[in-house]
């Protein structure tokens, strides 16, 4: 009898924490999709001109349009693409109203490295971002082959010559270019992955509780006899 009771206690301890880590997912599932939601609210918003000031806490994700001068100089930030493969991001330097922003002009493939880009006098539709890409394994750059392999916007701004401040292009700026907008595909959400597993653990437990308890009971009554 001790047996049992210890055994339906455990077993009740056991799938009342592995129930409460599901519900606990789905309830982080839920504030996530609200984030996500306001994020791309906050994307796909009218573009308004470039505030005279900006900083990351108020202005990331901010659509902004500006006109003026793509600038000569341009950084290749390796990255990849679905479908197409290795390329890199092309970031130069880009004149307005007085002052040298960076835009994100968007990918090329690797054989498009080298290949001359429109430069000159335009006009650029985009979000402004702040990425966070570097980690303790990301690899300093290649300024010889000019590989770079994160978006540091910092640093992307001194060897530019311009602000820290970064524009991610969704409007075309060279037909050779591919735009790569700001989006929500990159920011993570496995919280309902995170329930089922929970869920499934759970139900997993209950399980080999019942079977427990019922060898226990099976066993006390062979006993018994």
């Amino acid at each position: 009898m001790r047996r049992t009771l210890f055994l339906l206690i455990f077993g009740l301890a056991g799938l009342g924490v592995l129930l409460w880590l599901g519900v606990w997912q789905v309830q982080r599932l839920a504030w996530k999709q609200g984030v996500l939601a306001e994020i791309e609210s906050r994307i796909s918003a009218d573009p308004i001109a470039l505030p005279p000031q900006v900083s990351e806490a108020v202005d990331k994700y901010r659509p902004v349009i500006v006109s003026g001068e793509m600038e000569s100089g341009e950084i290749h930030v390796l990255v990849s693409v679905k479908q197409v493969g290795a390329g890199y991001r092309i970031i130069q330097p880009f004149s307005t109203e007085g002052r040298t922003i960076l835009v994100d002009r968007g990918f090329v493939p690797t054989t498009a490295k080298q290949a001359e880009r429109l430069a000159g006098p335009m006009e650029v539709t985009g979000n402004l971002h702040w990425p966070d890409e570097i980690d303790s394994y990301t690899p300093a750059p290649d300024i010889d082959d000019n590989i770079w392999f994160a978006r540091d916007v910092p640093n992307l701004a001194a060897a530019l010559g311009a602000e820290p401040v970064l524009l991610i292009a969704r409007s075309q700026t060279d037909p050779n270019v591919t735009p790569l907008p700001v989006d929500t595909a990159g920011i993570p959400n496995d919280h309902l992955q995170y329930a089922i597993t929970w869920f499934g653990l759970a139900l997993v437990w209950a399980a080999m509780t019942g079977y427990f308890l019922w060898r226990s009971g099976a066993r006390t009554e062979s006993e018994a006899q």
